[in-house]
């Protein structure tokens, strides 16, 4: 294997060797963390009769810049906290009007309201099995 071959290969490297590729554990742990934080209208969608490209989308918003940077913290805190995953990819940290968390099979969309509606994802994925998430936890 070459040294690109194996960084690449070490992107996909859980920091635990408890690695879980189980989506149900990996949603749940997502949803709790976001849940925590108080998201706004949390909505999952099974993608995986659509697309290659993942397998989920958990898509859901927040009402502030300090908000939005706190649930993608908590969602990357807690999912290596209990299942020793870390995301893949992370996009708009900084910006904090659209923060993308790819975990490969589970990708979350964090949008302030205004770039949630413009983007409109859902209405993107309309075909996808949709599960709204409700505060008390229930799927």
């Amino acid at each position: 294997m070459t040294e690109t071959t194996e960084a690449k290969t070490d992107q996909f490297k859980s920091i635990s060797p408890e690695k879980t590729a189980d989506s149900s554990k990996l949603i749940e742990s997502i949803t709790e963390a976001l849940l925590e934080k108080k998201a706004k209208d949390i909505v999952l969608l099974d993608v995986r009769e659509l697309t290659t490209l993942t397998d989920y989308f958990i898509i859901c918003h927040g009402t502030s810049e300090t908000q939005i940077r706190a649930l993608a913290n908590n969602v990357l805190d807690k999912t290596v906290e209990k299942l020793g995953e870390k995301a893949w990819k992370k996009e708009g940290m900084d910006a904090r009007r659209w923060i993308i968390l790819d975990y490969v099979n589970v990708v979350i969309h964090i949008f302030n309201e205004e770039k949630r509606a413009f983007y409109g994802i859902e209405r993107m994925w309309n075909d996808a099995i949709r599960t709204e998430i409700n505060d008390t936890g229930d799927i």
